[in-house]
């Protein structure tokens, strides 16, 4: 499983975007599966950078987003 430097999500991803998906409940990376990839696109601070690096590591755990 990917290093995390914030509790729930992988290395690589911003604090704007970690700040975002814990403003819209996320608190782990496996909440995010299935969660449409425009969604979350949508949050203030989400990036496409932090999006490629959020479906790689759930592709890692064999997960992807709706």
């Amino acid at each position: 499983m990917a290093a995390t430097h914030e509790p729930g999500f992988p290395q690589g991803v911003g604090a704007p975007a970690v700040r975002a998906l814990n403003a819209a409940g996320y608190t782990s990376l496996r909440q995010l599966a299935g969660v449409p990839a425009a969604e979350l696109a949508k949050l203030h601070g989400m990036g496409p950078k932090a999006l490629a690096r959020l479906q790689s590591a759930l592709a890692e755990l064999g997960l992807q987003l709706g």
